[in-house]
């Protein structure tokens, strides 16, 4: 098969739902999904039905409301789509409310301190903006999961939370910009995933590798990567075959799967996807990890995801190429040929750099490969391929303070909140959106606290 004929094979995307639902119930559902309201009764049971179907013809016997808890891995709860009949058969159902909502037990999952053990319940709510698929007969859909009152026991919930209040306040930096047209303002993400791929029998000597994911004790080797000559080197047969799989099987769950190379330590590589919308791209990062375990094997090979696995040489990032980008195709953090008079970028980049700052947390995660100074900082460097982002490593304590420090002073005219004024003020005069003096002092006012 060609990769067309791959690509989200077993995703109930789009292109699936106006083949299998009525058109009338899909304007009704995509209306939905993107002005954030509820999703009528009868429309989900339409949806249920032909996503049922849809599975069956896959080979799929269950469903599972499939979920991201704060464990690092998600979850799942299989429930069969057969139902008892009066004659001692069975029918295949699936309802509107079993797709919507889920109940699995949540005493036994870490909730931050939330709430005791003996507080069991908690609900798992459909997320319609990340596609339904199917895996290993399965049918999986995407859920947040929550308790009975609200409180967030995963990491889709919170994250579902922030990209509105994200969309909420870009709009006004829209509209201050005469940007009428956006009604919406998503932030997308390309997570790049570094991974280590040791032979399976060698690992199967080593307990620290089997119970902890890296190593406690150990020699180091010969040769390590002080030659450089494994970064972007060529690909080992045994590598390569386990990429071309990989590559299939993330295609076949419409994961973007594009870049895929040699990485700096000898046994390690890097998968990096193209980007898509933030939800969607962290659904397909859980998904692109279980992947690369179950790939591996097939290999003879593990795979092994621990940020830092064995010492004195690299260990494994995973950099978030992040952005913010409208409905209507415009990137908020793309410079142009003349990044110092964009006002739209260097607004948006001194909010971003003045928000991780005054926060103190660290942002996106990913680890500096090396060894060393571990750091967290907001660069200068501004990808210029199109997908604008902030490159964003960690760092510790006293470190990071220096590093951001020294980072404020040479990014001065970026976060001077009287100069950003000054520079909006006059882009204010352009707008020919704006023609009263009421409204040009209502954005004025503004400015200063945008930032």
């Amino acid at each position: 098969k060609t990769v067309n004929e791959i690509f989200a094979s077993n995703v109930f995307n789009d292109s699936v739902m106006l083949e299998r639902l009525p058109k009338d119930t899909y304007k009704a559902l995509k209306s939905a999904i993107k002005e954030g309201t509820g999703i009528d009764s009868s429309i989900a049971d339409t949806v249920a039905s032909a996503m049922k179907d849809w599975a069956i013809e896959k080979g799929a016997t269950h469903y599972t409301h499939w979920f991201q808890p704060l464990t690092g891995i998600t979850a799942e709860k299989h429930d069969s789509f057969i139902s008892p009949t009066e004659d001692g058969g069975i029918i295949m159902e699936f309802s509107g409310k079993e797709l919507i909502k889920g109940e699995p037990d949540a005493s036994s999952f870490p909730s931050g301190g939330l709430r005791a053990t003996f507080e069991a319940r908690g609900y798992t709510a459909w997320d319609p903006s990340s596609y339904a698929f199917v895996k290993d007969d399965t049918l999986c859909i995407p859920t947040a999961f929550c308790s009975y009152c609200g409180e967030a026991l995963d990491q889709k919930t919170p994250l579902l939370r922030s990209m509105d209040a994200i969309n909420k306040q870009a709009l006004r930096i829209a509209k201050i910009f005469g940007l009428e047209n956006v009604k919406r303002v998503n932030t997308t993400v390309g997570p790049e995933q570094e991974y280590f791929l040791v032979d399976k029998k060698m690992y199967d000597k080593r307990p620290d590798l089997i119970y902890c994911g890296r190593t406690l004790i150990g020699a180091m080797p010969p040769k390590g990567q002080e030659m450089d000559d494994h970064y972007f080197g060529v690909l080992k047969p045994r590598v390569a075959a386990f990429m071309r799989d990989l590559d299939n099987e993330l295609w076949k769950l419409g994961v973007l799967a594009k870049t895929e190379h040699n990485e700096v330590a000898p046994a390690q590589h890097e998968l990096a996807p193209i980007f898509t919308t933030t939800n969607i791209a962290a659904d397909h990062n859980q998904l692109t990890m279980e992947m690369m375990k179950k790939t591996a094997l097939r290999h003879g090979l593990v795979c092994l995801l621990h940020e830092k696995p064995f010492d004195g040489v690299n260990g494994s990032g995973k950099h978030n190429n992040w952005s913010l980008s409208t409905d209507t195709g415009l990137n908020f953090l793309s410079p142009g040929k003349n990044p110092g008079e964009n006002l739209l970028f260097m607004l948006t980049l001194a909010a971003v750099i003045r928000a991780v700052d005054e926060q103190d947390f660290e942002l996106a995660g990913a680890r500096v490969e090396g060894e060393g100074v571990e750091r967290t900082a907001v660069t200068r460097r501004v990808n210029r391929t199109g997908h604008g982002d902030i490159d964003a490593l960690r760092i510790k304590g006293v470190e990071r303070r220096k590093l951001l420090n020294a980072q404020r002073q040479q990014m001065r005219p970026l976060v001077v909140t009287e100069q950003l004024t000054h520079r909006f003020k006059l882009a204010q005069e352009q707008l020919h959106r704006i023609d009263t003096d009421d409204q040009m002092r209502a954005c004025a006012d503004h400015a200063p606290h945008v930032i």
